[in-house]
């Protein structure tokens, strides 16, 4: 199966929900479902998940891919079961699924949703397993614990607002001239990489961590709260700790150096067992 660019995890609920480990917990019971929910195949170029009051809007994406987003897995955590065909990593899909309008925006609520949908219309059959795979720590990395010069602890502003889309409640206005949440510039094959990201906890940053490494991540930094931080890097550069560490051009940096530097943060080579999500089936949905 091919891979979606680096930043799609941050696509789904962006405006709203943290990238994972929400405050609010939902227990599936009873079975969560979307009120409505409209389903057509898309032959453009364009692809998006807006989650807005009272609906889910998809535009363009794969089955694959929304699979992804529902259980909140990594790339390398999916595992394509022989029978599974093509389409699901090719054809696009355009859906408008509704909530009751009042109905909390927590991610972990939406995702169970999502879930039913494509258990319901798309016929999807999965299954868990763990493996032990390669995984990365994320540590403090001055044995004082001081940070970098890149990162600090967020304003009030910033903080409401990240507490807010925790609770799955609408956020309040940005800072004038400022902004609250993630903005990742660059990808592989770029001159550079960027990371903004402000009034987030260390948990959206482990994730984006795992996506741009290809490895899971888990926070071993014991640091709670919600920060602020600017993290540039050459994203063609050393793909594992210890490698070279500077492009061609003898003027990049490896996103680990960058950690340690610009952060203070870093990442150690560990293995451990990863929960994967094994995909049986799935079937073309009924177009309405």
């Amino acid at each position: 199966m091919k891979t979606l660019p680096i930043a799609f995890c941050f696509a789904m609920l962006t405006a709203y929900v943290a990238a994972q480990s929400p405050a609010t917990s939902v227990t599936p019971t009873p079975r969560l479902t979307f009120e409505v929910a409209s389903i057509k195949r898309n032959v453009s170029g364009f692809s998006s998940i807006r989650v807005q009051p009272g609906q889910m809007v998809v535009t363009n994406r794969t089955v694959y891919s929304l699979i992804r987003e529902a259980y909140g897995m990594h790339f390398f955590q999916m595992v394509p079961g022989p029978k599974i065909p093509s389409w699901i990593d090719s054809d696009g899909w355009d859906i408008l699924a509704r909530v009751p309008a009042d109905a909390p925006l927590v991610q972990e609520a939406m995702q169970f949703r999502l879930r039913s949908l494509l258990e319901d219309r798309f016929k999807l059959v999965t299954r868990r397993e763990m493996r032990e795979m390669p995984i990365y720590e994320l540590v403090v990395a001055r044995a004082e614990g001081q940070l970098g010069p890149k990162i600090k602890r967020s304003g009030d502003e910033c903080a409401v607002w990240g507490r807010a889309r925790q609770a799955g409640t609408t956020p309040p206005p940005m800072p004038p001239g400022g902004f609250c949440g993630t903005r990742l510039g660059g990808t592989v094959g770029t001159p550079s990489g960027t990371l903004s990201m402000n009034g987030v906890e260390l948990s959206n940053v482990v994730r984006l961590l795992g996506e741009l490494t290809g490895r899971l991540v888990i926070d071993k930094t014991g640091l709670s709260g919600f920060y602020d931080l600017d993290l540039q890097w050459t994203p063609d550069t050393a793909a594992t700790p210890g490698a070279p560490q500077a492009t061609p051009g003898g003027d990049g940096v490896s996103l680990f150096a960058a950690m340690q530097e610009q952060l203070g943060l870093k990442l150690e080579a560990k293995r451990a067992p990863v929960e994967v999500l094994v995909i049986d089936s799935a079937e073309r949905p009924t177009e309405d």
